[in-house]
């Protein structure tokens, strides 16, 4: 595996991200935001945080397997969502664990969470960039 996530001593413990992401590799990949559209660039999750976050996890991956890449590689993630409140916790960790469990993957990487007051469609409640590293 060419990332390596550990919390260093001195620094807090989170249980959902991890704060440092150690990379070694050939390739190095930047992805787009990735939204909630599928393949043929239909909407998913109308209105439905979770679902949005497991179709953008999703698409993450879909976007590292046409680089020889995969999840596991990921060494960053910045996760984007419209109006945040803390509230929407849960559905932000429901979604990222329904895409886990779709994709056979441990999801805890290191996250940037920023809120923003909107996305470049209506419909879109959350968007998620990835950087990886692959061999």
């Amino acid at each position: 595996m060419s990332v390596t996530l550990f919390n260093p001593e001195g620094l807090p413990k989170p249980d959902v991200y991890r704060q440092v992401s150690v990379a070694t590799g050939s390739k190095l990949v930047f992805l787009a935001g990735q939204v909630a559209r599928d393949a043929d660039g239909r909407p998913v999750g109308g209105g439905d945080l979770a679902a949005q976050v497991e179709q953008c996890y999703l698409n993450v991956a879909t976007a590292l397997a046409g680089v020889g890449g995969s999840f596991d590689d990921v060494a960053k993630l910045t996760i984007y969502v419209v109006d945040w409140s803390d509230e929407k916790m849960p559905l932000l960790g429901e979604g990222v664990g329904r895409a886990a469990a779709k994709l056979g993957v441990d999801p805890v990487k290191p996250i940037t969470l920023l809120g923003v007051a909107a996305l470049g469609e209506a419909d879109l409640l959350v968007e998620v960039e990835a950087t990886a590293v692959i061999e």
